[in-house]
């Protein structure tokens, strides 16, 4: 059973406010639940699901028999799964991977969740991510993260004083930039992506010590941050793999 304060508390993480007040989110579907179990299973608080009898694998947690109208109610998805799990909230580690990702103000909650999962792909353990990005725990971020979301630290941070002080190589994606195809590039620095529609904050570009971009072979105007991260980080794990 599930009271109806329990409803509404689950359908209030939808709201960054109550998500940060409670220190909790939410991630719906059997995939996000076995990547939460595979990663990080002390965030699971509690699973809610119609089919309770499905989740052997979650027996060490505490599981909630809800009926498909009640799924209705709490879901954010317009065809409901038969699985949400509220999760605790990590706290973020410090960040000190050799490659790490920067992002300024990326606000799609899509592209948000894209990245994360490119950054799980290629390797790369720690995004730092401008106040002005997505919240990472949104539910749409974390539904296009697949599972990312247990396996990327992400840190906050006002990245104007973070990338003055870091003592790395700061690779910027701008129009204007070094042909990336063209570039020695390193295993370890800052890789800085910018706004869909406005690319890198103007304050940002002087600390930029390495200016890359993707040339345009056919025709377009723009590539989606999304799509130029994944071809930014396959070109440096090129290298990587080429050492």
């Amino acid at each position: 059973m599930i009271s109806k304060a329990d409803i509404k508390h689950i359908r209030s993480l939808r709201r960054k406010k109550f998500r940060d007040q409670h220190q909790l989110f939410i991630v719906e579907g059997h995939k996000m639940l076995n990547a939460a179990i595979t990663h990080r299973p002390e965030l699971i608080k509690v699973i809610y699901t119609t089919s309770p009898e499905a989740f052997e694998a979650a027996s060490d947690h505490e599981i909630i028999s809800i009926s498909s109208k009640t799924m209705d109610q709490i879901s954010s998805l317009r065809s409901p799964q038969s699985v949400i799990t509220i999760c605790k909230k990590p706290r973020p580690r410090a960040v000190n991977a050799p490659l790490i990702l920067a992002l300024d103000t990326i606000q799609d909650p899509g592209n948000m969740g894209t990245i994360l999962r490119l950054a799980a792909w290629f390797g790369i353990d720690d995004i730092v991510a401008s106040e002005g990005c997505a919240d990472i725990y949104n539910p749409k971020v974390v539904q296009a993260s697949m599972g990312a979301i247990f396996t990327i630290n992400t840190v906050v941070h006002e990245l104007n004083n973070y990338l003055a002080e870091i003592n790395q190589p700061i690779f910027g994606a701008v129009l204007e930039g070094e042909n990336i195809y063209k570039q020695d590039l390193p295993t370890s620095g800052v890789i800085l992506m910018g706004n869909e529609g406005n690319g890198i904050n103007e304050a940002l570009l002087p600390l930029i010590s390495h200016p890359i971009s993707i040339p345009k072979i056919g025709v377009g105007e723009s590539l989606n941050v999304a799509m130029a991260t994944g071809i930014v980080l396959s070109e440096f794990r090129r290298a990587t793999l080429e050492d």
